[in-house]
């Protein structure tokens, strides 16, 4: 057994094959995802928009098959044929998950950021066994400031829960119950200082011919510009805290989803390339005009990475451009998954045409701007993730019916 970011890498007899069937990782993550609870009814929410990050503390993965099985360093592990050595066998979740999307009440649609811990098996847990019916959360959401919450238990789910809605005035008569009750508990807080922005916001009148990572930067539902979620917590006193000794935790939703909601630019184009008539265009990705300069499509590689002509480089090089090994069609059948595994090297595209799925990204490896986190978006007809080397990801179809997926990238 190898160690590598506090992981282990399981050593497969050759000739064996892991059981994927039994305890399968991905169906564990979407269980926990569909166990989520919101603080308000569920007609308060346009739930396709969910996004969820929960936080990794510790990945277990299947090591190579046939003669490389004995080689449990993924740095060394160059067999891109043998898929096995990708796959996660199992993980452990941290104490905190968060999530945000867009919420509705009346005529008001705006977003929302969920922010959950652990009442048990915690590092506060640990430090005080009885933590009471409140701790404290020190929150920072992008460039805002940083504000002190308290947060009530969930005696259902034995978490502690709060939701801040960007709702600017007086939800309440377009709540039910649940949800006014969540306000007087503060399990629901409305915070339009916070959580920014509006639906209105991307309006297509206000983002024709511009560049949108330019629009509303700070918007907390922001089409393609990451959200930085910094926080820590403590017990309701203030006198432990779970904290990475005053490092704090450093969250970021930053799944690279494009589609008709998500694109760089748009804008109409007469006569386009002299043909006749008019086209409508959206931008997706760049490394021209405006946007050469976005890395993008733009991959840094170790030393232990392929490069695009399958090369290793001892020193630090950086590929301006996406590499294609494969171009494929795929149909996800009804109730079907691609389980969880990792790219060592090649990025990857995963573009949905029918049907819809949950789709999940996240790091094998800790990253310098963030915590290790599985983040699960539904991905929706005319949009497509896009996948990094290092990342994780599987995809749920967990519809009863097919999924249609054009997919290309590179092989790891």
């Amino acid at each position: 057994m190898h160690i590598l970011h506090s992981d282990s890498v399981f050593h497969v007899d050759p000739g064996t094959t892991p059981d994927y069937r039994y305890d399968n990782p991905l169906l564990a993550l979407l269980r926990v995802v569909e166990q989520i609870r919101y603080a308000a009814g569920l007609e308060n929410y346009i739930l396709p928009s969910s996004q969820h990050l929960l936080s990794i503390k510790k990945l277990e993965f299947y090591g190579p098959s046939g003669g490389d099985h004995e080689q449990l360093d993924p740095r060394l592990q160059d067999n891109k044929e043998d898929f096995q050595k990708q796959n996660i066998r199992s993980f452990e979740l941290g104490s905190t998950l968060l999530t945000r999307g867009w919420a509705a009440a009346g005529e008001w649609v705006g977003p929302y950021i969920k922010a959950s811990y652990r009442g048990t098996d915690t590092p506060l847990s640990e430090a005080r066994p009885v933590l009471g019916d409140r701790i404290s959360l020190w929150l920072k959401i992008g460039d805002g400031a940083a504000v002190q919450f308290d947060v009530p238990i969930d005696r259902e789910s034995q978490r502690y829960e709060i939701e801040l809605w960007g709702h600017p005035g007086d939800p309440r008569p377009h709540l039910n119950a649940r949800g006014r009750q969540a306000l007087e508990t503060g399990a629901l807080v409305l915070a339009p200082q916070l959580v920014l922005g509006s639906l209105s916001d991307f309006d297509r009148d206000k983002i024709d011919g511009k560049n949108v990572r330019d629009i509303a930067p700070g918007h907390a539902m922001h089409p393609i510009r990451p959200l930085h979620v910094e926080l820590a917590w403590s017990d309701a006193k203030g006198e432990v805290w779970d904290s990475q000794g005053g490092r704090n935790y450093h969250f970021e939703f930053s799944m690279v989803m494009r589609g008709w909601e998500n694109f760089l630019s748009i804008g109409n184009s007469q006569q386009p390339h002299g043909g006749i008539g008019e086209l409508e265009y959206r931008n997706l990705m760049s490394n021209y005009f405006a946007h050469r300069n976005s890395m993008e499509l733009a991959r840094a590689l170790a030393p232990w990475n392929f490069d695009a002509f399958q090369v290793k480089h001892p020193d630090a090089l950086t590929e301006k451009f996406m590499a294609v090994d494969y171009i494929d069609l795929h149909i996800l059948r009804a109730n079907s998954g691609i389980g969880l595994h990792r790219h060592r090297d090649n990025q990857e595209i995963f573009l949905c045409m029918q049907g819809r799925g949950f789709m999940v990204v996240g790091d094998w490896c800790k990253m310098p701007n963030r915590e290790r986190c599985f983040e699960v978006r539904t991905l929706l007809p005319g949009h497509f993730a896009l996948l990094k080397g290092g990342n994780l990801h599987g995809l749920m179809n967990a519809t009863d019916e097919d999924m249609h997926l054009f997919m290309f990238g590179g092989y790891d």
